[in-house]
Order: structure tokens, then C-alpha cells, then sequence
């Protein structure tokens, strides 16, 4: 159905955003949701007022399981939303029922980079408490599959700009009338 020039759709459609850690995926989402008029919301964001601490507070105080935990109340929440953009965070791939909820409530684009590509976008290492945990190339190839089974879309981001990966996914998502 369009709407003043804008695709709209019924029930829930949201657009999830998955990639590993610095993949870009709240910048796209934000400038995505300005260019098209859609919400953009950021999971970890959401999950740190659930909490009322930032996420690596919860890392460190209450450990990781408590943290996936507030991932999936915050996707559970979702479900009373129509039409976001969601930036979700690099770990929420790893629960299968958050990709089953994403899936119920819209489509999964996966954001497929390679790990320099990462390590050289990442702004605040420091704030994310996944690199603090583990190796961050075993993590990266722990998550890679993940990421992968969860896609209904990939958009290869290497070797192209901000703008460039805007394009592609926007054109994308408005050829698969998502947008």
C-alpha cells in the first residue's frame, strides 16, 4: 500500500540489521530511516535502558547470558512495533530464538564484511565487552556463520564506502518493496 509517496505495509515488517561488531549497521539504519521516513531503533541501546546500565555494566556485573537475556525482551517488545529499522547487536545471532523472532517480525540483512574491515570502522573498542571476553578473530568466525544462517539478505560491504553500502541496501530494500 503507498502512502503519501511511501510504501506501507500491514502487521509487522521490521528490517533487522545483523553484522559483526564496527560493520556499520546503526549508521545505515539511522540514515536509512531519515532517507525513507522509517523509526530506527538500536537494540543494545534499548536493551541498556531496559537495564538501566550500559552494556558492558551488564558484562561485567550480571555476565553475558544476562545481557542476550535483555536482547530477547527487547525483541519481544518489538512485536507491538510496525516498520523500524533495527540495528541489532553483534552477539544476538547467538541465540536461535532471537533470529526466529526477527524472522516472525520481518527480514534479516546481514551486512557481510571482513574482520580488518571491523577492527579499522569500530569507533570505542573499549565500550564493546564481546572483545573484552574472547579472541576477536575467534569470535568473528564464530559469529560469521551465524550471521549467515540468519540472512534473508547480505550486502557485501567490503571494499565500499558508507555511501556505496547506503545505496546497495537502500536499493535493495525498496526493489524488494521493503522500504
Amino acid at each position: 500500500m503507498e502512502h503519501d509517496g511511501y510504501v506501507t505495509h500491514e502487521g509487522c515488517d521490521h528490517i533487522f540489521f545483523v553484522g559483526f561488531l564496527g560493520a556499520g549497521k546503526s549508521t545505515l539504519a539511522r540514515n536509512l530511516g531519515r532517507l525513507y521516513r522509517r523509526t530506527y531503533v538500536d537494540t543494545d541501546r534499548m536493551a541498556e535502558r531496559l537495564l538501566r546500565k550500559t552494556v558492558r555494566e551488564c558484562f561485567e556485573q550480571d555476565g553475558e547470558s544476562a545481557f542476550r537475556d535483555a536482547e530477547t525482551r527487547v525483541l519481544e517488545q518489538l512485536r507491538a512495533e510496525k516498520s523500524l529499522l533495527v540495528s541489532c547487536g553483534g552477539g544476538i545471532v547467538e541465540r536461535d530464538g532471537n533470529c526466529a523472532l526477527m524472522h516472525e517480525m520481518g527480514v534479516v540483512v546481514f551486512l557481510d564484511g571482513d574482520l580488518s574491515d571491523s577492527l579499522r570502522q569500530m569507533q570505542h573498542p573499549e565500550k564493546r565487552p564481546d572483545l573484552g571476553i574472547c579472541d576477536v578473530e575467534e569470535l568473528y568466525w564464530r559469529r560469521r556463520p551465524l550471521f549467515k544462517h540468519a540472512a534473508d539478505y547480505v550486502i557485501d560491504i567490503r571494499d565500499k564506502s558508507f555511501l556505496e553500502v547506503a545505496e546497495v541496501a537502500g536499493n535493495l530494500l525498496w526493489e524488494e518493496g521493503l522500504i
